[in-house]
């Protein structure tokens, strides 16, 4: 289980060690810099690790993935350069395990299933188009999905990766009609009130690239109402 160890940059740090720092980003966040010209989470990182270890020079991070800006949960930045290459290839080859959570409209039509589409991503729209045959330019996507709970009007799915597509989860889950509240870019109604998508990337056991233990961390949804019920 993770601990959350508060500070006054608003991080919440879910596991750290002289390698790697893995941190439950809050939606809104940017992970690393982009054209928008917002402070990123990368840079936050940095100032936490500087001021904690007094460190007077530049701190070293290595940005190892990405969540899309509307979505929370966990990203691991590698805090030294023999740390990086090997979480890089670790997620590469998917030898980490990746958990989300969905809160989306419509329940899906089994409790449990495998979805596999082919993506094509459309870079001037920022979005990827879900096909159920393979067409030019696609790349093969596959998730699987158990429904773990019914709230009033909503449905929470838990979902495994199998590949890591852009905007998988969210154009693969709106193919099927179980669209994550919030996201007007796949199809939701209504946006929330503070941009946000609920999605949540909610647990992430991988190997030690250096140690060699095993690192599971589980990281708490946003304070949100339903994200509330969904651990009621």
């Amino acid at each position: 289980m993770s601990k959350i160890i508060s500070n006054k940059n608003n991080l919440q740090v879910l596991h750290e060690d002289n390698h790697i720092i893995i941190i439950n980003k809050r939606p809104g966040d940017i992970v690393q810099g982009d054209k928008t010209g917002d402070k990123p989470l990368s840079e936050v990182v940095k100032e936490y690790i500087a001021e904690k270890y007094n460190k007077p020079g530049a701190v070293y991070l290595g940005v190892v993935h990405r969540l899309d800006r509307p979505t929370s949960g966990i990203v691991v930045f590698a805090r030294t350069s023999k740390a990086l290459p090997r979480l890089n290839a670790l997620f590469a080859n998917k030898e980490a395990q990746k958990t989300y959570w969905a809160v989306v409209k419509d329940c899906p039509p089994k409790k449990h299933d495998n979805l596999t589409h082919w993506l094509k991503r459309n870079p001037r729209q920022n979005k990827s188009y879900a096909h159920t045959t393979e067409v030019p330019d696609s790349k093969k996507a596959i998730l699987e999905y158990q429904l773990i709970k019914k709230l009033d009007n909503y449905c929470l799915l838990e979902i495994d990766l199998h590949t890591g597509r852009h905007h998988q989860i969210r154009s693969q889950l709106s193919s099927i009609g179980c669209i994550i509240k919030g996201d007007l870019k796949y199809g939701a109604h209504r946006s929330n009130k503070d941009g946000s998508i609920h999605l949540h990337a909610r647990k992430l056991s991988f190997i030690h690239p250096v140690k060699k233990e095993t690192i599971a961390v589980i990281a708490p949804p946003p304070p949100d109402p339903i994200w509330k019920d969904c651990l009621n």
